[in-house]
């Protein structure tokens, strides 16, 4: 069991959870004060999506991401940032054409996917570790595109967080380790319960755990109503835990939450079982990051 763990909010993601829920932040303000308030209920990382201000769709963005960042970092509030890199990568066959694209498609480059974290320097970012079919959806991120990708992300000096969404996900950032493109420690994070990728049960995240290198870094997270059970799972067997908006509504059944209160009651729960999330600080030492802030660790 871990006892002292890193905590992520994943505060606003990319689906279509705007409708669903007014919780949801969508404009750079109402991400950084989300991100904030997440972190003063005791979240170590605030994993970052940004949002087109009008419509509340994805967006790619690079001043969007500016402004969120520049909004935390002049807070007085600390808290690691996680800035996402998975951008384009969603392909939907076109039904005249199924060699192209069609409505939905939204691809970019490595290059393009890079440029928000190159720019802005966070202390993290996510590398999504292979293409797969995700929910009605293919989302695309081909081998030479991710070794291109690591590539810019470590000339960058920013950390990886790999993201497996199935278990040939870890085979692959293991890969990238053997190549020399991850430096230091690595970093995974199992996403658990999407349609079609791994299962959000213990049996998976044992699987994918046992198959780490020693030295590895790892969080868990599951999606809807297997959000709590997959934190709480992740931290008895080890790992970190992640929550928020990104891929949970619900605090209770019928009962929408904000991303605070969910940070505040895997935070809780954790407290019945002995555990405590890490501070930022103490979270830069142990991941081996620099600190944007200037303070001293």
């Amino acid at each position: 069991m871990n006892k002292n763990v890193i905590v992520t909010a994943a505060v606003t993601g990319a689906g279509e959870t705007t409708k669903k829920s007014s919780h949801v932040p969508v404009t750079p303000a109402e991400i950084a004060q989300s991100a904030i308030e997440s972190a003063k209920a005791g979240a170590t990382i605030a994993h970052i999506h940004v949002r087109d201000p009008k419509t509340g769709s994805l967006s790619h963005d690079p001043a969007l991401f500016r402004e969120v960042v520049e909004r935390v970092r002049e807070s007085e509030t600390d808290v690691i940032l996680n800035l996402t890199a998975g951008g384009g990568g969603d392909w939907i066959p076109s039904q005249e054409d199924p060699t192209t694209g069609g409505p939905g498609t939204d691809i970019q480059t490595p290059e393009e996917r890079h440029e928000p974290i190159g720019d802005l320097l966070p202390e993290i970012c996510t590398l999504d570790c292979g293409s797969l079919n995700f929910g009605d959806q293919l989302y695309i991120s081909p081998t030479d595109w991710l070794r291109k990708q690591a590539r810019l992300i470590q000339e960058s000096g920013v950390k990886p967080e790999m993201e497996c969404f199935d278990t040939g996900h870890v085979r692959f950032a293991k890969q990238l380790i053997d190549e020399g493109l991850i430096d230091g420690d690595p970093m995974f994070q199992f996403c658990l319960g999407i349609p079609w990728g791994a299962d959000a049960d213990a049996e998976t995240m044992l699987y994918m755990r046992d198959k780490l290198p020693d030295n590895a870094h790892w969080s868990a997270f599951g999606i809807g109503r297997m959000q709590m059970p997959m934190a709480i799972q992740s931290m008895l067997l080890g790992g970190n835990v992640r929550v928020g908006l990104e891929d949970n509504l619900y605090l209770d059944k019928g009962v929408f939450a904000t991303n605070a209160q969910l940070v505040d009651k895997v935070v809780t729960t954790m407290g019945g079982l002995g555990a405590k999330p890490m501070t930022p600080q103490e979270a830069r030492k142990h991941l081996g990051l620099r600190n944007p802030y200037g303070k001293a660790d």
